[in-house]
């Protein structure tokens, strides 16, 4: 099955060279690799760096008015892979390293009975690296993130929750990622594309499957719990997201920012086609 690695990328360059050198080191390598450029012209030059072949694709994404378009850096991603003739689609977050054996384990539930799902992937959290590195070859020790199925090695567990998506490591068909339409593009920057790519698929039929085998190992960088940083992204696409879906998304941490001062409720919001009214949240 002809495979392709799609990455969005705006810095985390130290991440990226990791990532390309791990993935070219895979005893089972991709057959495609994409990355876009989000607004960072450097991206070209990394992947050079790290020894990146004829098979990588730089791809320009899309600029966004409010933040990074990482939707539709991804749908970019995967029109550019099922140019060059890709048969299936793994998306990799930038700050994910591949285990072993992440892409055959993609590959044998895309052939098999799970071939019209999502296909989800095991995430472990890397602590800071050690001074030398990260021991590669010990990443298996780190354990999956526990909000998540953790499957053992070759078995599938079948998802029924789509709020439990993320995308740091997935793999899809060509034909169910049409059938799903891509990623929204008006979510920008921060937050809730991923999880209303998953309602999408469920609405359309489309199922969830939990990949043992297929790891991504996630590398450290600084990053605030809530995210403040992020704020404004989250309010802007949690707005978009429970308008559509009657709920909001990332609410612990919008309470987390209210006990903080930072935002408070308002009075609601329109809802979905139902005309269910929902609350809202706005910056104090």
């Amino acid at each position: 099955m002809r495979t392709a690695v799609i990455t969005t990328a705006h810095g985390r360059h130290e991440h990226l060279h990791r990532q390309q050198q791990v993935l070219q080191a895979l005893p089972d390598p991709a057959d495609i690799r994409v990355v876009v450029a989000l607004d960072d012209p450097g991206i070209a030059d990394v992947l050079q760096s790290a020894g990146a072949g004829p098979s990588t694709t730089v791809v320009d994404g899309p600029r966004g008015d409010h933040g990074l378009a990482v939707g539709a850096g991804r749908n970019a991603g995967a029109a550019a892979a099922r140019t060059a003739g890709a048969e299936l689609l793994v998306f990799l977050d930038v700050d994910c390293l591949p285990g072993p054996g992440t892409l055959a384990a993609y590959r044998r539930s895309a052939a098999g009975a799970r071939r019209d799902d999502l296909l989800a992937g095991v995430v472990a959290y890397l602590p800071p690296p050690p001074p030398e590195g990260y021991d590669l070859d010990r990443l298996a020790d780190h354990p999956g993130h526990p909000g998540r199925p953790i499957p053992a090695p070759g078995a599938e567990i079948r998802g029924d929750d789509p709020r439990l998506f993320w995308s740091l490591s997935f793999a899809v068909r060509p034909e169910i990622w049409d059938r799903v339409g891509g990623f929204d593009e008006d979510f920008e920057g921060y937050g809730a594309e991923d999880t209303d790519f998953a309602f999408r698929a469920d609405r359309v039929g489309v199922g969830l499957t939990w990949v043992g085998g297929a790891e991504a190992y996630h590398q450290w960088h600084p990053s605030g719990s809530p995210p403040v940083r992020h704020l404004d992204d989250i309010l802007r696409n949690g707005e978009l997201f429970a308008r559509r879906w009657g709920f909001w998304p990332m609410e612990g941490w919008l309470r987390q920012f209210a006990e903080m001062g930072l935002v408070r409720p308002t009075t609601a919001v329109g809802g979905p086609a139902d005309g269910t009214a929902i609350h809202g949240w706005e910056r104090t």
